[in-house]
């Protein structure tokens, strides 16, 4: 197995950015949420934040590096925890929190500012696109989301919005993207509702739905690009490169591991997704714990793990079956085991939906917008 992806599409001993929970807890109940422990209050140990900046520190000083805070929802570790968990990295290091936004207040923007967190909300568009977001007593939480936004106008602070979408329609993309202009975010992701963790909802669509959903949303950003769209750019990038004849420099040769660091130190890497699930053939899904093995040490080891190689013959497939491996990669490790309880299969309902029909909704939108020939 070494051998065979040696120099090709094997794990990377670097990472680009780490994924941290400081907490389990999230204050909310999302319908379509994945995450298995949400309802428990188990908070990281600063020992564990410690263990991690042994190996960030010496990676941030060879180039750009983050660390991602990353649910539960992360504030609700509190401001004096949070910053503790902070200590241990280095000046250079860059913080990101991804947040619902409904403990934003004055304070946590000071805190933002004071350390330069980087702040990206979630929320699903207008409040009638935010039913599935609600409390733990089951109450809309789109009116707290919204302070939480206002706190961050008031400080002038920038920030990122994550959008999941439940069902592709008609009308939708272009009252998404006026949303969002609105509500004055600079990046916006969209993500297509996946089956993944606690969350079995079906996430399978008519393709001419969700081809329709991608281009619609092509001609809403064309006629005002105010944000950067994720996904839009990168459709329109890989375009671009395979025109100029550069497509295959797009792909790292070397996958990112993506590690990601649950609250009791233990290392899922690959997919956030799989943290704190277990499986009788695969096990628990993770690959070390930093409170005793280095997590560069981890990294080195990674495909010892052996939903791992399984996944990395999934890839291997991918790459020699799939006319759009150049573009995606390969079907995310968590989207391969929730739809089909493995990881060497190759296509998921995740690829159709938020891969190969978002690059062909950009296309079909080039298609259909073509200069009139004089």
């Amino acid at each position: 197995m070494g051998e065979r992806w040696s120099g090709m599409r094997g794990i990377s001993e670097i990472p680009t950015y780490v994924v941290m929970q400081p907490t389990t807890l999230c204050n909310l109940d999302c319908s379509y949420c994945y995450l298995p422990l949400r309802k428990l209050d188990k908070k990281m140990p600063v020992e564990v934040a410690t263990a991690v900046a042994a190996s960030v520190n010496p990676w941030s000083r060879t180039g750009r590096f983050s660390v991602v805070w990353h649910g539960g929802e992360p504030l609700a570790a509190g401001r004096e925890h949070f910053a503790e968990l902070l200590k241990p990295f280095a000046e250079g290091v860059e913080h990101h929190v991804q947040t619902n936004a409904t403990l934003i207040d004055d304070a946590w923007c000071e805190f933002f500012t004071e350390r330069d967190i980087r702040v990206s909300v979630s929320v699903d568009g207008p409040e009638a696109r935010n039913g599935e977001r609600v409390t733990r007593g089951d109450k809309p939480a789109y009116a707290r989301i919204m302070r939480g936004v206002e706190a961050l106008r008031r400080h002038d602070i920038p920030f990122s919005a994550l959008c999941v979408v439940g069902r592709p329609v008609p009308g939708l993309a272009t009252e998404l993207y006026g949303y969002f202009l609105e509500l004055g975010c600079e990046v916006l992701g969209i993500n297509v509702e996946e089956l993944e963790g606690v969350n079995t909802r079906t996430n399978r669509h008519p393709e001419q739905d969700v081809k329709a959903f991608w281009a619609e949303l092509v001609t809403a950003w064309r006629k005002n690009p105010s944000i950067h769209l994720r996904e839009i750019e990168w459709s329109l990038r890989y375009a671009a490169a395979v025109l100029d004849g550069t497509a295959d420099e797009l792909l790292p040769r070397r996958l990112d591991p993506i590690p990601t660091v649950a609250q009791d130190g233990s290392v899922v890497l690959l997919s956030p997704e799989l943290a704190g699930f277990s499986d009788p053939r695969y096990g628990d899904f993770s690959s070390g714990n930093v409170l005793t093995t280095p997590l560069a040490e981890i990294l080195t080891r990674a495909t010892g793990t052996p939903w791992i190689r399984e996944f990395l013959d999934g890839v291997e497939a991918c790459r020699t079956q799939c006319p759009y491996f150049g573009f995606c990669g390969g079907a995310h490790a968590a989207n391969r085991y929730f739809e089909h309880g493995r990881f060497d299969v190759t296509t998921t309902d995740h690829c159709r939906n938020s891969k190969i029909r978002l690059l062909e909704g950009v296309l079909d939108h080039a298609r259909d917008h073509q200069p009139t020939a004089v």
